[in-house]
């Protein structure tokens, strides 16, 4: 299956957490329990990868299942490697992880996220994104810029 990163580990903490708040008592959900454990001894030993076949069956499962919320593909429909870049300039991902996207496993497609992500290049994280914030609804109190 492949490596998972600590951030898509707390992620999926944090959208666990998120559905399944704590209860009376302070007990943890039990998918919020199984990636914690997981989480903790990354920490401890000093990992920044865990693989997912040595998680824990219940931790493995309740990530996968925070990884069916993400969205699938970065593609924002201006796909610059069919014009010849090899890398596309509408979402950052080279022209062979954009041929072979739908062949790629969830922690594949999780590891080429956080790249394009940290790089931060492509129109999808620049342009198109500060146009997204500029066209949210603004909140109360914020002087009509949305914030994330």
């Amino acid at each position: 299956m492949g490596a998972i990163h600590i951030t898509d580990i707390e992620a999926a903490i944090n959208h666990w957490r998120a559905r399944q708040p704590a209860a009376g008592g302070a007990a943890l959900a039990p998918q919020v329990a199984a990636l914690a454990e997981v989480y903790a001894l990354m920490v401890f030993h000093h990992e920044d990868e865990v693989h997912a076949e040595r998680m824990p069956v219940p931790a493995r499962e309740a990530w996968l299942a925070w990884y069916a919320t993400t969205p699938d593909t970065p593609c924002i429909a201006i796909c610059s490697t069919s014009q010849g870049d090899a890398v596309c300039k509408g979402c950052g991902r080279t022209e062979d992880e954009v041929q072979h996207w739908p062949a790629l496993g969830p922690c594949a497609k999780r590891a080429v996220w956080r790249r394009i992500t940290r790089e931060g290049t492509a129109l999808r994280f620049n342009r198109y994104a500060e146009r997204a914030r500029l066209s949210a609804p603004s909140t109360a109190g914020d002087g009509g810029v949305a914030t994330s």
